[in-house]
């Protein structure tokens, strides 16, 4: 199994030089086959990248090696990167922080002021954008309270089940006392489709964003007048920024992926929270 501890073994000990697939199998003790398989797992991600020398041939050399954007990231990148990890809350980090470094024509933003955020055009686009998803969708939540959304008679949850025989989900989001129920539905889908196509995992951050495939990142940013002076905002206001710039898009699944692997998976979360019992005490 590629747990985080072995994932970040290999990304460190492939930092240093290029290494071959048998190098790798050494390294982690394991077979060929199964080291090549964790080796397109990071490729999948954008952390290594493959070069095949002598293809075709019985003496065919496959060597692996970190992909520079990995390692070098901008120092832009590299400042709103430390911002993001850092961050706890939604207030801890403005996603205009990097929608501004985006090109014009790659990018689009718009602002609604809504009292209740289910009306947002956020949500109302949501199904339709998630629709459009071909292999992956990418998602860093507070609670997951959108678990609960509607599109007229459609659920969020039957459209996951819907997409989940063609794109695998992958969310970062804080499962605490608040998300248990949504988490819990959302993880319904692997019961039923008997094979884990929802993954989630623990998180408090500061990211409300959807990633899908590597074509859109819809980032939301929250203004809540309760935060702020009297007469500073009077409405409760919402931005959301679209970008649509692929190498920035990779850039922040790096940082999901980042998150993901550093955290708990949610159905641990959930197991060790139900071990918390109630008191029924009358006063």
């Amino acid at each position: 199994m590629l747990d985080s501890e072995l994932r970040q073994r290999l990304i460190d000990f492939i930092s240093i030089q290029p290494r071959s697939i048998e190098e790798v199998a050494r390294h982690i003790n394991k077979n060929w086959r199964t080291a090549n398989r964790y080796i397109e797992r990071l490729v999948d991600e954008g952390i290594l990248s493959v070069k095949v020398f002598r293809a075709g041939t019985r003496g065919a050399l496959k060597i692996v090696y970190l992909n520079t954007p990995y390692q070098m990231f901008n120092l832009f990148q590299r400042d709103l990167y430390e911002k993001i990890m850092n961050g706890r809350r939604k207030e801890d980090f403005s996603p205009f922080e990097i929608w501004q470094y985006i090109e014009d024509d790659k990018k689009e933003a718009f602002l609604e002021e809504q009292e209740d955020e289910s009306a947002t055009a956020f949500n109302k686009d949501l199904f339709r954008i998630m629709r459009h998803a071909k292999r992956e969708i990418y998602i860093f939540s507070g609670n997951l309270s959108w678990a609960r959304l509607m599109d007229r008679d459609t659920s969020i949850i039957d459209l996951l089940r819907h997409l989940s025989d063609r794109v695998r989900v992958y969310i970062v989001a804080r499962i605490d006392m608040t998300a248990i129920d949504n988490a819990k539905r959302m993880l319904t889908i692997n019961h039923d489709k008997k094979k884990e196509v929802i993954k989630i995992r623990h998180r408090a951050q500061p990211l409300r964003a959807l990633v899908i495939d590597d074509s859109l990142l819809r980032l939301k940013e929250v203004y809540d007048p309760s935060k702020y002076k009297k007469g500073e905002l009077n409405r409760k206001t919402y931005i959301f920024y679209d970008i649509r710039d692929t190498e920035w898009i990779k850039w922040i699944k790096k940082v999901f992926w980042d998150m993901y692997y550093k955290s708990i998976d949610a159905d641990i979360r959930i197991r060790e929270m139900e071990k918390i019992h109630r008191l029924n005490r009358t006063i």
